[in-house]
């Protein structure tokens, strides 16, 4: 928790020295924000801390405000420091920004949803030689970010899973009959809506990994993709729109909220029998 806290002091210091040298250059934010290509409004939450910016938005401050490369590196910095992945970094602060969030994955448990069983053995599938402060970092950071489901002001949340998911037995049938009692649980609990492609629906549209829609009170709705080592964040209108157009029809593809539950349930118990005849 300190460790996040100093984060985010050094992001109000990113703030409070953006807010003075744009005053000192004379412009407001609307001015500066057209310049570097974001809204005005981008620019105050910047100033707030609300939102953090992207790198080459940093580079683009620095080069209106001429301050000499000062915010690119702090920007690089803070990211460096940040527990996720430098491509994942700017998708976990959009996160806690979401008035609507949805999203879809083919082969593991979205991370909001992930227990830190779950987690844990994701990260060293990944990293089967990392110490154990680097293992106990990525999963600490993955349970943090689940706080946005928590409280009045959480997202509408949307989760579809490709029946590959719950059949996978990532860290063992107990941690898998964990996870899926979890994802029962939020869904009980009215923080999520959850729903299952089975295989019997054959194809799907858009087969890949994983897909992330991000709507935004005050900013336009962004999606984000995910390859190897690698993530695109995308806020293109047109292309944000096509990801929403496949979206709605893998909700289509899947199972209804009712019956994705019951099979999601029938998984869990599955993988309780499993455990109770080791």
């Amino acid at each position: 928790m300190a460790r996040g806290c100093k984060r985010q002091d050094a992001w109000e210091f990113f703030g409070a020295e953006l807010k003075r040298r744009r005053e000192a250059a004379g412009m407001t934010q609307g001015e500066l924000g057209r310049r570097v290509f974001v809204s005005g409004g981008y620019i105050g939450q910047f100033e707030q801390a609300i939102r953090k910016p992207q790198l080459d938005v940093a580079q683009r401050i620095d080069e209106v405000l001429q301050t000499d490369s000062f915010f690119e590196r702090l920007c690089q910095m803070l990211i460096d420091k940040s527990p996720y992945a430098d491509y994942f970094a700017a998708v976990a602060e959009l996160e806690k920004l979401t008035t609507e969030l949805c999203e879809f994955a083919s082969t593991l448990i979205p991370g909001l949803l992930q227990t830190a069983s779950y987690a844990r053995a994701v990260t060293l599938a990944s990293n089967p030689l990392a110490p154990e402060v680097f293992v106990e970092e990525k999963v600490d950071a993955r349970m943090d970010r689940a706080d946005i489901l928590k409280g009045p002001t959480r997202p509408a949340f949307w989760v579809i899973l490709h029946e590959n998911v719950l059949r996978t037995p990532v860290g063992g049938s107990a941690a898998m009959a964990e996870q899926l009692e979890h994802i029962t649980a939020v869904a009980s609990e009215r923080k999520a809506l959850i729903q299952v492609i089975p295989y019997a629906a054959g194809a799907y549209p858009e087969m890949a990994g994983m897909l992330k829609l991000m709507q935004f009170k005050d900013a336009p709705p962004t999606a984000y993709t995910e390859g190897w080592y690698s993530g695109n964040l995308l806020d293109d209108p047109a292309v944000v729109r096509r990801a929403s157009a496949s979206y709605d029809l893998l909700r289509a593809a899947a199972l209804s909220p009712e019956a994705s539950r019951a099979l999601i349930e029938s998984a869990a118990k599955d993988y309780r029998r499993c455990t109770s005849t080791i």
